[in-house]
Order: C-alpha cells, then structure tokens, then sequence
C-alpha cells in the first residue's frame, strides 16, 4: 500500500494529457443528461462508476424505443413485433461476442449480473466436476461475487478452499502457485481487475498457471469490461462473467462468456419455459446452447440496452477508453498524494491498476467523508466494496473509493481534494 504516494511527471506534459481528459470527458458528458442535475444545490459529481455507471441518452433512447414500438416476448411469438423483438435480442447476443471476441454467439448466455453467471458455473459445472479432496482455488482479493460462491461449492463438495495472497503492493504473489502443482486444483476464480485495491492482475499468465494444474478458470471481469479491450480468445479463459449496468448499460442485465465444450457438457443451471427442445410428463430434452441456460423470459429490454452500450463504447474506442481512465487515474494519485493523512490502497501506478482510488483520511471514518462530500455534491463509495476478507487482509474495517469513467474530468477530481482539505480543516486533522 501507498502512503502519501507522489506521482512524478513533468508537469507540462501532464498539462497536455489531462487538457485530452477533458476534451474527451466534456464532449461525452453532454450525452449523460443526470450529469445536469444539482444535488443540494451543487453541481453533481458522480465518483461511483465502480458500482455503477451512469447511462447514455442513446441507451436510454434504445430502451424506450423498444417498449414503445417493438414490446414482445421473444423466440415465441411469429407475428411481426414478436420477430423484430427476438432479432434485436440475439444481435445483441452477436454484439456481445464481437466485444469480447469470443468463437460465436452461442458461447454467450444472459444472466442478470455478474454474480448471477458465477453461481450458474458453480452449479452447472462445479457441482458436476468438483469432488471430496478437490482443490478451488481463487486469491484473497475477490468480490463477495467471486467468494462466497466457491465457499459453498466447497462445502458441498467436500473440496478445500485455497486463496492466492497479495503484497503490500496490491499485487498477487505468483510464487505461491508453487504450493499447489501436485494438489488435484479443479478450478481457478479470480478477478481480472480488483473493485478496492483497483490491481489488474495479469490474466494471460493466471490462466496458464490454471492450465498447467489442470484447473478451469472462472474470470470475473466485471471490472475490466467496462474500462479496456478483452479478447477471451487470447485470453483462452474457460469461463470470463460481466455486468452490463457497470458499463452504461441497463441494471439486470449480465454476461457469462463459456467455452463451447463447457457449455455443451453442462446442466441448466434453472428450468423451465424456453430452455427445453421437447418436454412430456416424464421427461424432457434440453433446448441448444446458449438457451438451455436461459429459463423463462428474458431480459429483453436489457439486452438491447446492452447492446446500444457497446454500440457507444465501442464509437469511442476501447483503446481510447483505457486511455482516458489511465490519465485521469494518475491524475487522481497525483492529486490527491499531495495531501497529508491519505493513505492509498494498490498498486503506485496507474497503468496496472483501473479507475479507481480506495483510501482512508487519518482520523475520519470512511461514512463520515462519504456523507460530507454528498454535501458537496460529490457521490463516492464507502464501506467495505463486497469485499470484507480483502478489508480484513488490509487491517481495516471500511475504505472510501472514488471511481472514474469516461465521462469524469480532472476538475471533478480538484474538486473532490478540496472537498477533502475542507473536512480536514474542519474536523482540525
């Protein structure tokens, strides 16, 4: 962890690259219409995307033109809204795909989150696969998503339940792979990007190690998706899960990428209508892959928020995206680093971690900043993140974390640390 870190750069030339940032950030804001909003009378300051992002006008256009010209439940109906709905559906499936550069829309299925497609693999495939005296391995810095999952497939099972650890740094400490080459490691979940200490963890080289024990790998990108390119295909990870409301997409939409020989050798993870092929009194077929796994009605408008999200991201550019949230990263470190009584949690640069900053202000409860600055207009994040064994490996109880997307300015940041300076001299810390 990063005391009072100092980021050091010429100072014209971070000049140059923050005057980007905002060019960028102050086009795209004019997209966002509650970024026009006041709360309490101040301009609104949204520092949460980690959470959630605020959602486009074209996503939110896309969604209301589908309830008002297209409302149907899809791969049912053969009258002609019921046709476009079930087109606009799967081209989202197909939009999907291309954004992670998966084989073919059959290896995407549709949950409502993140959470929701790991605990499909911990069922579908878990409780199938893992046996009495298997390993589960995954490192001390998960998402409860990516945690507690594993903790009961693991009491299921009868299995151990082994973490990878990470340095004062924030970084995963490889050489403890060494400990489990001879142990019969079934699967290997791991996040690609940490939602407190922000680390992105180097998944190509995660997934290798996984290969050589013979593990499935379980990533949860929820996220990374959102803030640079994935291609899964070199990755080569078993199973990658995302959340569309972190990426200017609807709530209740989510994505589980499968390798198509997983997905075909699995159980439906729910049952019931439109996942099956053929069903009689005493028995029934299962419908093909990627709908066997999607019971009931789907999130239908979700799938088209979703997809007009990509359409969005991907307009900008996802190389472009990364970019932007790397200067307004180091921008933030360099910031707010200039304070006392800060102290930062992750890695020191910026390129190795994603947008977002969790610290803790010396004599101030994390809820207590989060309440002053929602005075000031300003939304951040306090508590524990989902994440309370990462807090508890960190010896504290609760972080603040402020969190960055495309459409935040390096203004937003000087106003969050002169937010901050104000709470310390009010407080006299």
């Amino acid at each position: 962890m990063a005391e009072n870190l100092k980021v050091l750069k010429n100072e014209s030339v971070l000049q140059i690259e923050m005057d980007e940032v905002f060019e960028l950030g102050n086009r795209i804001r004019e997209d966002f219409p509650i970024l026009k909003r006041l709360v309490k009378g101040k301009p609104f300051v949204y520092l949460d995307s980690a959470a959630t992002t605020q959602k486009p006008i074209q996503v939110i256009e896309a969604i209301k033109n589908y309830y008002e010209t297209f409302n149907a439940n899809v791969h049912r109906g053969i009258y002609s809204i019921a046709e476009e709905a079930t087109a606009a559906y799967e081209e989202a499936r197909e939009k999907v795909a291309r954004f992670i550069n998966a084989r073919s829309p059959r290896e995407i299925i549709f949950t409502r989150n993140a959470t929701e497609a790991i605990n499909l693999v911990m069922h579908s495939w878990g409780q199938n696969n893992v046996q009495r005296g298997d390993v589960i391995l995954t490192t001390e810095m998960e998402h409860h998503s990516n945690l507690l999952p594993w903790q009961i497939l693991s009491k299921l099972k009868g299995a151990s339940l082994e973490f990878i650890g990470f340095d004062k740094e924030g970084f995963l400490k490889l050489e403890e792979f060494d400990k489990y080459k001879n142990k019969s490691v079934k699967l290997f979940a791991f996040t690609f990007a940490s939602n407190v200490l922000g680390t992105i963890n180097p998944v190509r080289e995660l997934v290798k190690y996984a290969k050589e024990m013979g593990a499935i790998t379980v990533v949860d990108a929820a996220q990374a998706a959102p803030h640079m390119p994935i291609d899964v295909q070199q990755v080569d990870c078993d199973f990658l899960a995302f959340s569309g409301h972190k990426m200017l997409g609807p709530m209740g939409i989510g994505i589980l990428y499968g390798k198509e020989r997983l997905l075909e050798e699995m159980e439906p993870f729910m049952v019931g209508g439109e996942m099956v092929k053929s069903a009689d009194f005493r028995g029934s077929e299962w419908n093909d892959i990627p709908w066997k796994f999607e019971a009931g009605t789907p999130n239908v408008e979700g799938a088209i928020g979703l997809a007009a999200a990509i359409d969005y991201l991907q307009r900008i550019g996802m190389d472009a995206v990364r970019r932007h949230e790397v200067k307004l990263t180091e921008y933030a470190l360099d910031v707010l680093a200039r304070m006392d009584g800060i102290t930062y949690y992750g890695p020191s640069s910026p390129e190795q971690r994603c947008g977002l900053v969790s610290f803790n202000l010396k004599g101030i409860h994390p809820h207590d900043i989060a309440m002053f600055l929602d005075n000031e207009g300003i939304a951040i994040r306090a508590g524990h993140h989902c994440a309370m064994p990462l807090h508890n490996r960190l010896g504290i109880a609760a972080s603040a974390r402020a969190s960055f997307y495309i459409y935040n300015i390096p203004s937003e940041i000087d106003l969050l640390a002169m937010s901050l300076e104000k709470i310390k001299k009010m407080l006299e810390i």
